[in-house]
């Protein structure tokens, strides 16, 4: 009972940090634990509108945090789909859908796959994404995804929100479960002689002593970057974009419940539906196009007058570190590594990444025995949401610039890639590939089969059609999904 409680400290606020501080207060609410959150007052929080996977309504769920509670305050809309714009214009397709996967999806997932496979085939049958799944249904025709209290089936949902809200609102919610908040700047990181972070020195003359430190600071990466040494890999071989440049506008009159992603010319632009506004960004790669002419497309895109407009700038460093857990520390967020917001997965791998480091902390009663088995899980599921994103650019039909050309020409892919490529043109089981490698973790066999259909990644098709085995059709698709739409009322 005289043991001195496990000392938690957290560098760095903002959603990663305080999401991190609440999983772990509620989950270890129990144990002897005290919970410390450094973060320093000088820096200030860019509230962008950021869109998230239905991982966040789990996060919200295990935390017993309604959404009446948190989506107001953080001018929060549901998300149901992202629509791609733009990114495959010689395949004829001007636009596809990823929709969230439902359990009511389970109907119509193996039909999906199945007219795929016909397709490929070269023969004419539907094989496009938003029809096949019922999230799609809700984007197309404007629906909430809350579901009546009468409809037996589960729909998966995201969010759009205002991060720097959504932060202060975590921050609020974790100090009520005892966290200990320091608005203080750190100026020095002293370890033991083993290489463990033992102290961090503040500019206010506090000394903050700890056992298990977690790494919050961003991009910067005080501790597991700057004090331990651990390298960052970089994906800009095969991920060119480095840059992006935001700009807010005012809320649309009717909130679409999918964010939107446009390619331009040096990259993509995104729209995301807020209460108070909309966010809209464009990431772009500044090998080939300068922030000045970011600028100037965005606002061509957006019909604004730049002069009106405030604009702000952001870099991103994309990529990973090469060990996620290092000594005594633990990096989450920005600080461990970033892959570019196409599929909105920043705050996944952050939820995910304390989630899988809890297990493993546990399983080795609360100590690193099973380090390198969680940097090899983390380091895995980073490599593999990288691969979904390379698949965007490496399978665009775009031949406006050079950008678009370089990406399509990029040889750099993972063996991982390759095959899942290989089997899709040699018109095998995509799968049994996907089970083969293990890649169900997050992008599973339906979203690898929304990407590729989406691009009209097929070949020509056949000159005799038989004009039949369109499970589609066969399978009275549109009057289920029409019939289970009823059940949604208007966003």
């Amino acid at each position: 009972m005289n043991q001195p409680p496990l000392r938690i400290v957290i560098v760095g606020g903002g959603t990663a940090g305080w999401m991190a501080a609440n999983l772990i207060a509620k989950r270890w609410q129990h144990k002897h634990v005290a919970i410390t959150l450094v973060e320093s007052p000088d820096i200030g929080i860019i509230g962008v509108g950021e869109g998230s996977t239905p991982t966040l309504k789990r996060f919200f769920e295990d935390m017993d945090i309604a959404e009446t509670e948190w989506m107001p305050a953080c001018n929060a809309t549901y998300k149901v789909s992202i629509q791609f714009d733009g990114w495959s214009p010689e395949s004829g397709i001007d636009s596809y859908a990823h929709p969230f996967i439902s359990q009511l999806d389970t109907f119509s997932e193996r039909p999906f796959q199945v007219n795929c496979m016909t397709r490929r085939l070269g023969l004419d049958v539907n094989v496009t994404p938003g029809d096949f799944l019922f999230n799609g249904w809700l984007a197309k025709y404007q629906r909430s995804p809350k579901t009546p209290a009468n409809f037996p089936f589960r729909i998966e949902y995201g969010y759009h929100f205002d991060s720097g809200l959504l932060g202060g609102f975590l921050q609020r919610y974790a100090q009520a479960l005892g966290v200990t908040h320091k608005a203080l700047k750190i100026t020095d990181v002293k370890c033991h002689p083993n290489g463990d972070i033992a102290q961090l020195q503040t500019g206010e003359g506090e000394t903050i002593y700890g056992d298990l430190f977690i790494d919050c600071s961003g991009f910067r990466s005080l501790l597991l970057q700057q004090t331990l040494r651990v390298p960052f890999q970089s994906f800009s071989d095969n991920l060119f974009n480095d840059s992006a440049v935001v700009c807010a506008t005012d809320a649309l009159e009717t909130l679409p419940v999918q964010t939107r992603s446009t390619a331009l010319s040096a990259g993509w632009a995104w729209q995301i539906p807020l209460t108070n506004r909309t966010g809209n960004g464009y990431v772009y790669s500044s090998a080939f196009t300068s922030p000045e002419e970011a600028e100037d497309e965005l606002c061509r895109h957006l019909k604004v007058d730049k002069a009106r407009k405030q604009l702000r700038h952001l870099k991103m460093n994309v990529g990973q570190v090469t060990e996620h857990w290092s000594k005594n520390c633990l990096a989450i967020g920005l600080a461990q590594g970033f892959i570019e917001p196409l599929e909105a997965t920043a705050l996944h791998l952050v939820q995910t990444s304390v989630e899988i480091f809890m297990d493993h902390y546990e399983k080795g009663n609360f100590s690193d025995q099973h380090r390198h088995e969680y940097n090899a899980v983390i380091r895995e599921r980073f490599e593999r949401v990288r691969d979904y994103i390379v698949a965007h650019y490496k399978l665009n039909t775009r031949n406006d610039s050079e950008y678009w050309r370089a990406n399509r020409h990029n040889e750099v892919l993972s063996e991982s890639l390759l095959q899942l490529l290989d089997v899709w043109f040699r018109r095998g089981d995509l799968q049994q590939e996907i089970q083969r490698q293990k890649l169900d973790s997050h992008f599973g066999s339906t979203s690898w089969h929304c990407l590729l259909a989406g691009y009209g990644a097929f070949p020509r098709l056949a000159a005799n059609q038989p004009n039949q085995g369109d499970l589609y059709k066969d399978n009275n698709l549109e009057q289920f999904f029409s019939g289970c739409l009823l059940n949604f009322s208007a966003q």
